[in-house]
């Protein structure tokens, strides 16, 4: 966590331990701070504040974006691309869903996006960057699919754009209006915030049911007493990271390029995965043939180094990663597959240890 973050939110764990929906005068200046955030937070996203409802993190988010549209609707249907989160991907299995095919790169298909989209469909989830392979999804083009079908067809059916934007929030533009979309999720402990804290965008068009029912906090679709110490600091770490992101993308990009340039030269036969261009400037992903991913992982434990063999979030599967076979590749080489993840202290020096660690262990 960003220590600045930690700061921003120490006082709601003891003096400020109000609930800030209560009527004592202590308590509403803990509401107005928890609308302040709510404005911060809505600020980075070109939203209004009562557009953007907090919850404890991307998963929640996810599952509120979807289980509150399709519950309305048991006649409609979804379409979701075939490398989603599986936050995106367990809720869309209880209802009629499309899995829309990715190029090599890991790009949907537009073509197919297109096609898939019928007079039923009322959602469409589609990631703004992925979290294993970094490429970067074209949310303004596969809008302007969806607004063109929106146009086009009758009935009272509605249609909406849903993205999960927890990997972007870092490196990319968050201003829904630019991107199109009229409901977005975002993860705190993405981007130095507190883990379990994180936001949806919901357009004031938006019609949701709640997943939680009670007192009504969060505009009736996300009950319980509000948690201002991670909403606050959810709201710091969005700022420092919007504020900071031009010069950390440039910064990473350039330790990006020098690994890329030089693991083909200490590994010549590794492939690198995902988009080289449309990419997230934090990921690194690559499959080095013949080699145990897992059997890897360890060595480079006990040098030091962390990594991971697919989503985080699926550490425990057994099965080979669902975007890797999305991307076709191959069991084989998705066993041999490594992802890293670069952050805001990562220094040319950890790369070149890396560098020398995959060659150790590798050659």
């Amino acid at each position: 966590m960003d220590p600045r973050v930690l700061e921003a939110m120490q006082p709601y764990y003891a003096e400020q331990f109000y609930n800030p929906s209560a009527l004592y005068l202590a308590a509403k200046k803990v509401g107005h701070e928890l609308a302040d955030a709510r404005s911060k937070a809505a600020a980075q996203l070109g939203a209004r504040p009562a557009e953007v409802i907090f919850t404890a993190g991307g998963t929640e988010a996810n599952n509120l974006a979807i289980h509150g549209i399709m519950e309305q609707f048991p006649e409609g249907n979804m379409v979701v691309s075939a490398v989603e989160h599986e936050s995106v991907l367990r809720p869309a299995e209880r209802y009629t869903c499309r899995q829309v095919a990715v190029q090599a790169d890991g790009t949907i298909d537009l073509a197919a996006l297109e096609a898939a989209i019928d007079d039923k469909t009322v959602l469409v989830s589609v990631m703004y960057a992925n979290n294993e392979v970094g490429t970067i999804q074209p949310l303004k083009e596969a809008a302007m699919i969806i607004e063109q079908k929106r146009r086009a067809r009758g009935g009272n059916l509605p249609l909406y754009f849903h993205t999960d934007a927890c990997q972007a929030a870092n490196y990319l533009d968050l201003h829904v209006s630019r991107l199109g979309v009229d409901l977005l999720t975002l993860n705190g402990g993405k981007m130095y915030g507190p883990k379990q804290s994180g936001a949806l965008y919901v357009g004031a068009h938006v019609q949701l049911q709640p997943l939680v029912l009670g007192g009504g906090q969060e505009r009736g679709l996300r009950s319980g007493t509000e948690n201002v110490a991670q909403v606050v600091g959810f709201a710091t770490a969005l700022s420092i990271a919007q504020a900071s992101q031009s010069d950390e993308v440039a910064r990473l990009q350039a330790l990006q390029k020098y690994f890329f340039d030089e693991i083909e030269k200490v590994l010549p036969e590794v492939t690198i995965n995902g988009s080289r261009k449309k990419r997230l400037p934090n990921n690194l992903h690559v499959t080095i043939p013949g080699v145990d991913n897992e059997r890897l992982l360890m060595q480079l434990d006990e040098a030091g180094i962390l990594a991971a063999a697919g989503s985080a979030c699926s550490a425990s599967d057994e099965e080979p990663s669902h975007v890797l076979r999305a991307m076709g590749i191959g069991e084989a080489d998705a066993q041999s597959s490594l992802r890293f993840t670069m952050g805001r202290q990562t220094t040319k020096a950890n790369i070149d240890a890396l560098l020398q660690a995959l060659q150790r262990f590798c050659s």
